[in-house]
């Protein structure tokens, strides 16, 4: 069922919901999932982002959202001037990938820590968004619901100790998905939630056995205005 916001449109600045309010959330999620500020991105933009994204604003659009921004901030035309002064080193190229949305782009991303993310993602239109990759991996997860990213070894036990976790945190799970790109390689569970997760319960997650690395998606926050949760990781 479609809400008032599908039909207008999000509340922006620019001239294309999918070019640049779409963009800003793919920054966003970036960010968000890095766990930190970035300090590196390498941009890469396919099909119509890589056609018109110029134009459009797509390229201003996704640093802002790399730099934490949201889709009505004022100050996203003026966003290469923005990540100069934050110390965000930023590349802008264009990719060709086989069977994409047309509005693809790829943000590698390093933060200060020397944390690492690489994510493809597609603005689909009115702001939304879909991610397709992490780190190479494939996923599908839009950012409709809060979510957890939770990258772990690939043992026995690992997905039931999480969910039992977050049964016990009084967590509903909405969606979840497991992959891995081989039997024994690591393995990223996306766990889309209908409560909000405090940073205090992402960190206990993330001090479970076999667990590399926990980061969360808030998205009360966006929704919000007031940013992103970054887990305190």
């Amino acid at each position: 069922m479609l809400n008032l916001f599908d039909i207008l449109g999000p509340v922006m600045v620019g001239p294309s919901s999918s070019h640049t309010a779409g963009a800003v959330r793919i920054g966003l999620m970036a960010r968000s999932l890095l766990g930190e500020p970035p300090v590196e991105a390498a941009i890469h933009l396919h099909g119509s982002f890589a056609e018109t994204g110029s134009g459009h604003g797509t390229d201003r659009a996704l640093v802002a959202g790399l730099l934490g921004m949201q889709p009505d901030d004022l100050r996203i035309p003026g966003a290469a001037q923005e990540a100069e002064k934050a110390g965000l080193s930023v590349t802008i190229d264009t990719v060709n990938l086989r069977e994409a949305h047309p509005n693809t782009a790829i943000l590698e991303v390093r933060g200060a820590s020397g944390r690492t993310l690489e994510l493809q993602a597609a603005s689909l239109g009115g702001g939304r968004i879909m991610v397709n990759k992490l780190d190479g991996i494939e996923v599908s997860f839009s950012g409709a619901f809060n979510t957890l990213v939770v990258r772990s070894r690939d043992v026995n036990g690992v997905v039931s100790g999480v969910t039992s976790i977050l049964y016990q945190l009084g967590v509903n799970v909405a969606n979840m998905s497991v992959c891995r790109p081989m039997r024994g390689a690591d393995m990223l569970m996306v766990i889309e939630v209908d409560e909000h997760i405090k940073p205090s319960q992402v960190a206990f997650l993330n001090e479970l056995p076999n667990i590399i690395s926990v980061t969360y998606y808030d998205k009360e926050e966006e929704d919000d205005g007031t940013g992103f949760d970054e887990g305190d990781l």
